[in-house]
């Protein structure tokens, strides 16, 4: 059968929403393993094929409903090509997991460490959730031939350090709500497949990124939330689409700070202690499209919103903004054509929005899309 292109690509775009949804999942909320079955196409995954085609859909789903392996570690369900041991006060990984196996769920138990023989053999594995274990160390050798892995949650466990020799494939890693203090030099190197890597509610400080720490690795979506930053971090991956550096303790935005971020879109840098952006720090980020800077200490409106031609979507609100120049937003030429704005947020600011002049919003695509209010304590 000839694969469609456009088809292939749809299906990479709804796997990449699909797991920047899970990304967001806090606290711990199970991962459904049938609609992950039936969203990422499990049964297809060995032949590396995205093709859904609706007859074939109908008999892998009944592979899995109705084709139950009898031979099957106790306390789990085996299907076809699925293993699901969640809830069942497991300390250790079950043997004699069958070689065949793509999906293994491991989640909410209670197992403490992964050594370096509990996944050998699985050599076709496509997906392993250990979410919400009590999981402090992983054998070194632990992911070895382990070349389709492409999903791996980690999270909700009591990890120290980044696991060594990740698999190269891994298309989503989520290690947040752990103990990661560092991340050390090559931590994900060769990791060139990555869309989402989550390792928010981490006590990472700027001083625990070491120089290099995402050398030689991309990834499209990166969430370091909930940490203990004081400033953005510097080498970030310059493949980045979407950064969250929300709930942290950055202080400023400098000059340098996004210079590598050439195809950033969205940006996340709410809920900090944010009191100034220098000026030319946002001409690093030219394709960017929408912006939080909500919920910090800033005084005016950042400098340089007016020369981002494709920005829609601006948050500003809960800061201490006192005044809206007319060009804060818009382009002070008329002929430079510039991306409507969607949504400014502006309320909960101190500024006098009745002072604010008629023409500063010119470039909104209505009035709905700005939001002004008193300032409200």
């Amino acid at each position: 059968m000839t694969k469609d292109p456009n088809k292939s690509c749809t299906m990479k775009v709804l796997l990449l929403l699909t797991l920047l949804t899970l990304c967001h999942a806090k606290p711990y909320m199970p991962i459904n393993v049938m609609n992950f079955v039936k969203h990422h196409d499990i049964m297809q995954q060995d032949a590396g094929d995205y093709d859904d085609d609706d007859d074939d859909d109908d008999d892998d789903y009944n592979d899995y409903d109705d084709n139950v392996v009898s031979d099957c570690p106790e306390g789990c369900r085996c299907s076809k090509k699925v293993l699901q041991c969640s809830d069942q006060g497991l300390t250790k990984v079950p043997k004699d997991i069958p070689a065949n196996t793509l999906l293994v769920d491991l989640q909410n138990n209670d197992i403490t460490e992964i050594k370096e023989d509990d996944f050998k053999g699985l050599d076709n594995l496509y997906a392993l959730f250990l979410l919400n274990n009590q999981i402090s160390k992983i054998h070194p050798k632990a992911f070895r031939n382990m070349d389709k892995l492409n999903i791996l949650h980690l999270s909700y466990n009591l990890l120290t350090q980044v696991p060594e020799n990740l698999p190269k494939n891994i298309q989503a890693l989520r290690l947040h709500d752990n103990k990661i203090s560092r991340l050390p030099k090559g931590a994900f190197r060769g990791m060139q497949s990555l869309n989402v890597l989550e390792l928010s509610a981490n006590p990472i400080a700027n001083s625990g990124i070491e120089a290099g720490a995402f050398d030689d690795m991309a990834t499209l979506y990166l969430r370091i939330a909930e940490a203990k930053l004081t400033a953005v971090p510097k080498d970030l991956p310059s493949s980045l689409t979407e950064l969250h550096l929300d709930y942290n303790k950055i202080a400023k935005v400098e000059s340098e700070d996004f210079l590598r971020l050439k195809s950033l879109q969205r940006l996340w840098l709410d809920f900090n202690q944010i009191k100034y952006v220098e000026n030319g720090s946002l001409a690093g980020i030219p394709k960017v499209r929408e912006i939080h800077l909500d919920n910090n200490k800033l005084k005016k409106v950042p400098p340089g919103l007016n020369n981002l031609k494709y920005l829609q979507v601006m948050y500003l609100h809960s800061n201490s903004i006192t005044y809206v120049g007319v060009n804060d937003f818009c382009p002070s030429r008329t002929r430079v054509k510039k991306t409507l704005y969607t949504r400014i947020s502006l309320y909960a600011n101190p500024v006098k929005y009745w002072e604010i002049q008629p023409p500063t919003f010119r470039c909104v695509s209505s009035h709905n899309s700005v939001q002004l209010g008193n300032n409200r304590k």
